[in-house]
């Protein structure tokens, strides 16, 4: 994949993920949201590695074994996770401020 931004993101893979899956996915959703909230903030890289589990057990949930997958995971390989989960972070940070 290509290293350009995209729609102000670090890349298309990055910005289609964000889009497609998590968009409307509030963050308190998330599995191990309770040992985000013991932090006084959420760990960015706690939750980037929970978003990408949720993306590839997705993937191998609802694919058979071939090329078709082989692709989504090649696809999610380049999918800045980091950026994601800081965007997430930064809208739970907005929408609950005081």
């Amino acid at each position: 994949m290509s290293d350009t931004t995209h729609n102000g993101w670090s890349n298309y893979a990055t910005w289609r993920i964000n889009l497609e899956i998590f968009d409307n996915i509030p963050l308190e959703d998330f599995d191990g949201m309770e040992r985000l909230n013991e932090w006084r903030e959420p760990c960015p890289y706690g939750l980037s590695l929970a978003m990408k589990e949720r993306v590839e057990y997705y993937i191998e949930c609802t694919s058979q074994e071939g090329m078709a997958r082989d692709y989504a995971l090649a696809f999610i390989a380049d999918v800045n996770w980091y950026e994601i989960a800081e965007h997430k972070i930064a809208e739970y940070t907005e929408e609950n401020a005081q």
